[in-house]
């Protein structure tokens, strides 16, 4: 009895906690999205459907620019993030441990003071535009903040440890000898690369997809400090209607629709990747 009961029993802890602080409140905000009223009459649940409607109406560029610049940004991501993994993982050496906490360093401080640093490195008059200007290399109207580019660029910035983390830890898992024979049969190095590294990394590559692309699609701090009214992002839609204009039905719905969203994303990602190929490359 005790052998059968201790997988349960140590499952348990975790169980409770995602039920109590996941599951509940999943349930309570679909329920509180198809609720009608306000927040001084109070809410009842009404199964109005129609809610979902308005606010994918209302909001769709959001919705969309949101994604957008989340999939830019882990497009991003890969392609920086990969030489800094392969170059820790095969060279690093015995300073491998330093040069990951090197790369962690700047990420013990706090996000959102991260990125008001950010705001400030790209001002109009700071110390990489100002210069710039006052040397006449671009013109005094030039300007970053506001833009797409500062918004997708601090995202990058931001998530960048969830990128390289686990492309680290496939890449340092391939066996040097496998490298070694493909060199050996007259392979190029990039065609070493191509049908053997990369492959064989492709698991920690999902990995880091599954980190970076979701928080950075729902990510609403970037685009408040770095961006404009133009580069809105659908979370800071979810965080007015929620905290500013105490429109519960509609913030749940938009939470609601993003998840939908993304969820459906990374299920077609997956299966254009092939799952059950990168877990058999894995494994071996």
């Amino acid at each position: 009895m005790r052998r059968r009961l201790a997988p349960y029993l140590l499952v348990l802890p975790g169980g409770v906690w995602l039920l109590l602080f996941f599951a509940v409140p999943m349930v309570t905000m679909l329920s509180l999205s198809l609720q009608q009223g306000d927040i001084v009459n109070g809410y009842v649940f009404t199964g109005h459907w129609q809610t979902y409607v308005d606010a994918i109406s209302a909001y769709r560029t959001q919705l969309v620019r949101s994604l957008m610049y989340g999939g830019i940004a882990t497009i991003v991501l890969i392609v920086v993030s990969f030489p800094v993994a392969y170059w820790i993982a095969f060279y690093g050496g015995r300073r491998k441990p330093t040069y990951l906490l090197l790369l962690l360093l700047p990420f013990f401080v706090s996000f959102v003071l991260r990125t008001i640093s950010w705001r400030y490195i790209l001002t109009d008059d700071g110390f990489v535009l100002g210069p710039l200007k006052d040397s006449g290399l671009v013109g005094a109207s030039f300007h970053i903040l506001g833009t797409p580019f500062a918004v997708i660029a601090g995202l990058v910035y931001n998530f960048l440890p969830f990128m390289v983390l686990p492309v680290y830890v496939a890449l340092e898992r391939i066996d040097p000898r496998v490298v070694e024979a493909a060199r050996d049969l007259y392979a190029s190095p990039a065609t070493t690369f191509r049908k053997v590294i990369f492959p064989l990394a492709l698991p920690g590559v999902f990995a880091g997809v599954l980190m970076t692309f979701v928080p950075a699609s729902s990510d609403y701090v970037n685009s408040a400090v770095l961006g404009s009214s133009s580069t809105t992002m659908i979370g800071q839609v979810i965080q007015a209607q929620y905290l500013t204009n105490s429109d519960y039905p509609t913030a749940s719905a938009l939470s609601f629709t993003l998840m939908a969203v993304l969820l459906i994303g990374v299920f077609a990602y997956a299966r254009a990747l092939g799952t059950e190929d990168v877990m058999k490359v894995a494994a071996r």
